[in-house]
Order: structure tokens, then sequence, then C-alpha cells
């Protein structure tokens, strides 16, 4: 702005009478009196952070309107980008990133954008899907817009992006296979010096079960060093490792690593294109997957499942003797807390008691990561599983969210549900 350009006079605008009326009743009496915070139980102030959430999805499914409307108005020039960044204060990339998310939900999305509306979506999780759809053509994402319609709500940002990256390569798997090898080509060693004598050091794009076992191999060398002796975090051992192993190739002790990659026959044969799922890590399209799986050190595992529910009931003994560790955590694929994403060979397995039998007399093993594992122990949380394999947490507040076992058939994963104790 010039010096010549007139400053546009701020107004205050007054507040609608209607506005409150609309809000749900545990925001309305916040809003009339923010003391009452102080006198709701714990399951109150839940309810008041899930609600207040709800509304803020449905502001921002508006501010996504105006947005693509201005975006409009603006013949789609890079300029609408410049200008959302000087209202909301926020940088031109971020800007970018929201002009697009908004101009996809509109054309693109609308049941994600419906969803918005209701609350039952935000900003950063629509935009999971976005970014997971941005390449499909416009028959094709109509298609996953639909079928995600009632698969992410409920979902954190990590199980929707991998929801919407499965759902994506399902409907156009050669289209998958393309993408990925052009991000391969991509891939690249970057190196970001700072001002403080410190430099990042990052490797982009690289093929995702070689990133996965190679984190791996420096988490195994860092928790190898990490004694009772040893000042440094588990952070520090493994950036100190992974600079060892690119400066001399040693790094600590050498381990073998591992990652699953979970493929049904069909597509392994190449008679099917369902996505395979690598855990931990969420899908790959089927023609990456065959391509790992032709590897010379990969070693192929069969797993039998149950044809309902697709739960794994057998692990075949083909390589070696099978412990019993080892099937629980190709069984559970992920720690079994809700919401958590860690792959089952990194976590530590925990007795769990069965619901309705007292604790320690019919314990059952459950995978859940070393944080979940911690939590667990922790005043007010109580975690029990039933004789299907469902695990059931509930929270202080008394609210309980339940999670299904994991199928390895790629199109049923684990189910989250939520609920309340009953008189809470």
């Amino acid at each position: 702005m010039t010096s010549s350009q007139p400053l546009h006079q701020l107004v205050p605008t007054s507040t609608g009478q209607g506005i409150d009326d609309e809000l749900p009743s545990s925001l309305q009496s916040f809003r009339t009196n923010p003391n009452s915070l102080q006198d709701m139980e714990d399951d109150q102030v839940v309810d008041l952070i899930r609600d207040t959430d709800a509304e803020i999805s449905k502001l921002q499914a508006l501010q996504l309107r105006a947005i693509a409307d201005l975006s409009v108005r603006r013949r789609r020039a890079p300029s609408a980008s410049s200008e959302v960044a000087l209202a909301l204060s926020i940088t031109e990339h971020r800007a970018s990133a929201i002009v697009s998310a908004a101009n996809a939900l509109i054309a693109r999305l609308p049941r994600m954008l419906n969803l918005m509306d209701d609350g039952r979506l935000d900003l950063y999780r629509a935009m999971k899907v976005t970014d997971a759809t941005s390449w499909l053509s416009g028959d094709h994402v109509r298609v996953v817009d639909a079928t995600l319609e009632d698969r992410v709500p409920g979902r954190n940002a990590t199980q929707v992006r991998r929801a919407a990256a499965y759902a994506a390569a399902k409907v156009d798997p050669e289209g998958a296979a393309l993408r990925t090898e052009r991000k391969l080509v991509e891939r690249r060693f970057t190196m970001h010096h700072q001002d403080t004598g410190v430099t990042n050091v990052s490797v982009s794009n690289a093929p995702t079960e070689k990133a996965t076992a190679a984190y791996a191999r420096v988490d195994q060398a860092a928790r190898a060093l990490k004694t009772a002796d040893e000042p440094r975090t588990l952070d520090q051992l493994r950036a100190d490792v992974a600079i060892d192993l690119l400066l001399s190739g040693t790094g600590g002790p050498g381990a073998r690593t591992e990652v699953f990659l979970h493929i049904d026959l069909a597509t392994y044969l190449g008679l099917g294109q369902s996505p395979a799922t690598l855990a931990g890590g969420g899908p790959i399209a089927a023609a990456v997957a065959r391509h790992i799986i032709s590897g010379a050190d990969t070693t192929l595992r069969r797993v039998l499942t149950d044809p309902r529910t697709g739960q794994a009931t057998e692990l075949s003994p083909t390589r070696y003797r099978i412990q019993q560790d080892e099937f629980i955590r190709v069984r559970d694929q992920e720690c079994r807390q809700p919401g958590c994403t860690r792959p089952a060979q990194n976590c530590g397995i925990e007795a769990t008691r069965t619901k309705g039998e007292a604790e320690g007399t019919a314990d059952q093993p459950i995978t859940y990561c070393a944080r979940h594992r911690r939590l667990k122990g922790q005043p007010g949380w109580n975690y029990e599983v039933t004789s299907d394999g469902t695990v059931n947490v509930a929270t202080p507040a008394g609210q309980v969210h339940s999670t299904t076992p994991p199928s390895v058939h790629p199109t049923r994963r684990r189910v989250h549900r939520f609920w309340k104790r009953p008189g809470t």
C-alpha cells in the first residue's frame, strides 16, 4: 500500500441477537458466564471442548466458501492468495494452500464440505483429503468423496489422510502408481543451515519401505545405546546415530530391521489392484507393493484371516518358529490405543484386563506404544478388552473410546467408536 492510498476506516459490527441461540447449550452457558467453567464436571468440560471444535469447523466451512468466492471473483489469479494472506495475517504459502483447498472442496468434494458445515470435519483434516485427491480426475474424485463421507468423521488427521490415500489409490490404481514414480523422481537430499551454528539435513521422497527400514535401524541402534548412565535423549541419540551412519557407516551395533507390508493374494499375484498397507505408513499402490515384494531380501509370511472380519487368525511358520509376541504384533499391526498409528514392531505388549474378569485372571496381550503403555497406568484411565478383541479405553472424564481389532483385508480397517459411560 502506498502513502497515496486511503486506509479503510474500521467500524465495529454489532453482534446478531440470534447467534447465541444457535450455539449448543454448553457454549451458551460459557458465553453467558465464563466462570461457569469452574463448576463443570469433567465430562461437561470435554463436551465443551468438542462443541467448540464443531462450531469452529462450521465457521471454517463458511470462511472457505467466502475464500472460494473471492478466488472466482479474481478469476483464480494468484493474487487472491495474497489477499487472503493479508486478511488473515498468514504467509502466502499457507494462504495459497487454503485457497486451493477451498476451491477443491467447493468444486470437487462437496460431501467433505457438508461435513464441515455439520461440524464433523475441520479444515486441517479436510485438507488431508484435498491433498490426497488433488491428482484424481473429476469422475474419480466424486467416487472418493462419496466413499469417505461415512469414514472420516471421528478420525484423526493421520487416519483421514490414510483413508483418503487408500480410496484414491483404489479408484485409480494406475494413476497412484504413476504418482509414486513421479514422486520418486523428485527425491532429494537437502541441507539448510540455521543461524545458530546448527543445520537441518533431510531426505525427501525416499521409497517408503526403505525410509521405514532406515528409521527402524537408527531407532534400534539409538535404543541400544540408551543405558542408565547415557545423558542423551533418544531423539538426540537417533540424530547422532544417523549422522555417524552417513559419515562412517557404523552408527552403532548392526541389527536386522523389518517392515510389515499387508497385501492380499489377488494383488500379490497381479490379479487385483487393491492398495497394500505398510504398517505405520499407510496405503501403498498395488504396483509399488509388488515391486517391494520382488526384492531379493524380502520374506513372505502367510497370514490366515477370518473371511467375515478380515482379522488375523493364524501366522504361517514358513521361515522360522513363530514366537507368540511376533504373532501378536502381526495381528495388531499398530498400537491399539484409539487413534494411534505407531507400527506394532516398535511397540511393547501389555497384559490387558478382559471385560467381566478380575485383574490378572484372564488378561489378554495387546500391543501399545511406549507412550500409551505409560498412559494405561495413569490414575483415572481404564483399559479392558472384550472376547472379540475390541479394546475399550475409559478416560478420567468417564468417556469410552473403543477400537476394534484391525483387519488385514485392506478394505476393512479398524473402527473407532465413542460413547459415554452410563451415569456420567
